[in-house]
């Protein structure tokens, strides 16, 4: 149904997450269109929940809905666009020199990935020059909790939004994963303490993983680097080994956001 202009009436459920419904704003601002599917794939919320957040966006404003259930940046939003001085920096942008160079001094495959919900999305990624590597994985959504970017960006979040992206506990899909919430909470804690995540053929068989947090110059988490590599190659030692060009890439990188 398009907005026709008139106040929109207000949804029957309200949606107390406040979180949330930023960070379905900002995919609005980034993507300028989304469909429930997609809030509800991203948030790792139910679609009656991701519904419920896009109804209300629509009744503030920031968000309207055309004729074929797509959902689009509303007045509000367009307000805040139009009064923004200049664009933030595009973190792809800034981070693919630093991935490229960090490929070629580990001769390894990297990968830059955010969060989304409880998943890791693969922004970007260069291929390591060897000829048995890890492929790049570019568009990709896994679950956070089994790749080393989403456990380094996990570990950042405040322990109550993390219990929040997992309300069933953690999904057990995944033998090799951690097997219950708990155990993925133990294991945050060596994320912390180190600077880094491991993943050790976690998300995908024969392949060993390195990743650390990218915060900007605000000290917020935005994104995590990530070193990928055959496990035959890669032992816990050659893990550690690369975990001071992963902390420094990490480090550059956010120093241009």
């Amino acid at each position: 149904m398009e907005n026709s202009g008139s106040p929109s009436p207000s949804p029957s459920y309200p949606v107390s997450a406040a979180g949330n419904a930023l960070r379905v704003v900002r995919l609005l601002h980034e993507l300028d269109e989304l469909r429930v599917m997609d809030v509800a794939d991203r948030l790792g919320v139910a679609r009656s929940t991701a519904h419920r957040i896009l109804a209300m966006l629509v009744f503030e404003g920031f968000a309207v809905q055309d004729r074929h259930k797509v959902y689009r940046p509303g007045p509000a939003l367009q307000a805040i666009r139009g009064s923004q001085a200049a664009p933030p920096p595009d973190l792809i942008t800034v981070a693919h020199p630093h991935l490229q160079r960090l490929a070629d001094a580990v001769r390894e495959t990297t990968h830059l990935m955010v969060l989304e919900g409880n998943g890791s999305r693969f922004l970007d990624g260069v291929e390591g020059p060897q000829a048995l590597r890890v492929s790049y994985r570019t568009g990709t959504l896994l679950p956070a909790h089994v790749t080393s970017g989403g456990k380094a960006l996990l570990a950042a979040l405040p322990a109550d939004r993390l219990r929040a992206l997992y309300p069933n506990g953690l999904p057990e899909d995944r033998a090799k994963a951690p097997k219950d919430f708990e155990s993925l909470m133990n294991e945050l804690v060596s994320v912390r303490r180190h600077g880094y995540a491991i993943n050790l053929q976690e998300s995908e068989r024969g392949v060993h993983a390195l990743g650390a947090c990218v915060r900007d110059r605000t000290d917020a988490a935005v994104a995590a680097v990530v070193v990928a590599a055959p496990s035959v190659r890669c032992t816990r030692a050659r893990l550690a080994e690369l975990s001071e060009p992963l902390l420094a890439t990490a480090r550059d990188i956010g120093q241009g956001l």
